[in-house]
């Protein structure tokens, strides 16, 4: 008899924590298609949940951490007036001046590590390391074109919502499945995990996808070569021989694959052939 009361109370707990599951999967799937906001420049609907201002507060309350992560600011005035002044190009003669967005660009102190980064709502930065490695003006717009592209497309926001989502839906998964008097549903809430994380860095390659074409349309609009885009690419790639992590497993795409899509978006862009007297 005892038994049989103990059998029946295991199965009340797991169907309890089935429905409970359900909920916060219903509610994460809610809140994420619930909250659409179209982008003009991209010309898509986006699911997103904060509000652009938000989004311009996170990334100033940002921005001084990151910078000092990579030592600070560059103490360069004439790169920093060189930098302003391709950015200043970039956000008022293309489509990214039809935003509302208040970009700054920073070049930072840090001369071993070659990155570029957007933060949210505006702030763009590149390390000397990589700024020195540069040799043409389209070069540099080539970099800041990408990251523009990042805060035109709302990309951290578009981030936020679809990990709120996954962890959403991954707690969701571990709460059914998981039973603490059997080991195996451990296994089980680890792999929806996993899923989760992977399922999020695949949406990060198709963001840098996106902002090399629209890097690509920006530059060509502020009166750049795109092509200089590719030979960004080519520095990356020869900057990163031996070091890069395998591709699936990376919130970038190898440099040679995004190579084809950048000369596809240029060929898209000019398909007569990339006009004369381009700045390259």
């Amino acid at each position: 008899m005892y038994s049989r009361q103990r059998s029946g109370s295991g199965c009340g707990l797991g169907g309890g924590r089935i429905i409970v599951g359900l909920v916060m999967a219903a509610f994460a799937l809610i809140s994420y298609f619930g909250s659409q906001s179209y982008n003009p420049i991209t010309n898509e609907n986006q699911h997103v949940n904060i509000s652009p201002q938000q989004e311009v507060a996170m990334g100033l309350q940002a921005a001084p951490e990151m910078a000092q992560e990579y030592g600070g600011l560059a103490n360069d005035p004439q790169s920093q007036a060189k930098l302003d002044q391709v950015c200043e190009n970039l956000t008022s003669k293309s489509d990214a001046a039809k935003t509302d967005w208040p970009f700054e660009c920073h070049l930072l102190a840090d001369e071993q590590t070659i990155n570029a980064f957007a933060l949210p709502g505006g702030p763009v930065f590149i390390t000397m390391a990589l700024f020195q490695k540069l040799e043409t003006e389209g070069e540099l717009a080539g970099v800041m074109g990408h990251e523009i592209g990042h805060v035109v497309a709302r990309h951290s926001a578009q981030q936020i919502a679809k990990q709120q989502l996954t962890q959403g839906l991954t707690g969701a998964a571990v709460i059914a499945s998981y039973d603490p008097n059997n080991p195996r549903t451990q296994q089980t809430a680890a792999v929806a995990a996993m899923i989760g994380q992977l399922v999020n860095l695949r949406f990060g390659r198709e963001d840098e996808l996106q902002s090399d074409q629209l890097g690509v349309r920006f530059m060509g609009q502020a009166g750049y070569d795109p092509r200089s885009m590719i030979k960004v690419m080519q520095i990356l790639e020869a900057s990163s021989q031996g070091n890069e992590p395998p591709e699936f497993f990376s919130t970038h795409p190898n440099p040679e694959n995004r190579i084809t899509r950048i000369q596809e978006a240029i060929d898209k862009q000019y398909p007569n052939g990339v006009p004369a007297g381009l700045t390259p």
